[in-house]
């Protein structure tokens, strides 16, 4: 098992791909924090059959109480912090000429100023630990380049990647690995949303943009939240021990990097 009791805290944990990357890291040993702003007791019933490894928390990573409890209750339940997996986001799309002020300050407080803070603080406790760990960050392909409909989103998922280099190369002498996870078009509950807005701003019937867009990946479909967890492994486990400041895109070939 590559994650033997290693401890791992991962944020949007109730569905998509956080839920299928914290049953893989459980089923390769690990001790999990499941994170998510659902309801503490709906989020234990998705991993009851490893309950004994399992500490499901409710918390918003907005709050700088709950980001502070995250990593202080990780470490109080199973004794330290090995791996964090920032995965907790928002999406949201309108015209630039349409957009506010509102859907940015919401975009930036999940996706950018959360992530962040939530990274510094298990980064501190790494640093105490003095045994270094892995944090990875999930951007997106959107954050390699700009969309008309998408501006907030495609720059929160730039940032995204912005501080994930600059955390690896601040935390590599702690032996800190920061790295990036950048999926493509990935079929999870948020995609009923993404598409019912494209379906509003591009005037097309429903799912019909989200049949187009798994059309247009080299691979023929979207992906899968499975198909994000390899990555996920790797990128926690010590076969990445020499990979830094990096963003990994799978995407099923949508970006050459």
């Amino acid at each position: 098992m590559k994650l033997q009791d290693k401890v791992a805290i991962i944020t949007g944990a109730a569905s998509g791909i956080g839920e299928a990357v914290a049953k893989r890291y459980l089923d390769e040993g690990a001790k999990v924090v499941v994170v998510d702003v659902k309801d503490e007791g709906e989020l234990a019933q998705r991993y009851t059959a490893t309950a004994d490894r399992v500490l499901a928390l409710r918390a918003d990573v907005t709050k700088r109480e709950d980001i502070q409890r995250i990593a202080d209750s990780t470490v109080e339940r199973f004794g330290g912090i090995d791996i964090l997996l920032n995965n907790a986001a928002l999406f949201d799309m309108r015209p630039i000429l349409d957009e506010s002020w509102d859907v940015y300050d919401r975009l930036y407080a999940v996706n950018v100023k959360g992530m962040f803070f939530l990274m510094q603080a298990v980064a501190l406790r790494m640093v105490e630990q003095g045994r270094g760990g892995k944090i990875i960050n999930m951007a997106s392909q959107a954050g390699r380049r700009g969309e008309s409909l998408v501006s907030h989103y495609c720059a929160t998922k730039a940032a995204v990647i912005s501080y994930t280099q600059s955390a690896a190369l601040a935390l590599a002498k702690e032996r800190i690995n920061v790295n990036g996870i950048a999926p493509g078009v990935v079929d999870t509950p948020m995609w009923e949303q993404v598409d019912a807005l494209f379906a509003k701003y591009e005037n097309r019937p429903l799912g019909e943009k989200k049949r187009l867009v798994g059309e247009e990946v080299p691979l023929g479909r979207m992906g899968l939240p499975a198909d994000l967890t390899g990555a996920a492994l790797f990128l926690a486990s010590v076969d990445s021990d020499y990979i830094t400041a990096q963003t990994l895109n799978v995407d099923g070939g949508n970006w050459m990097s």
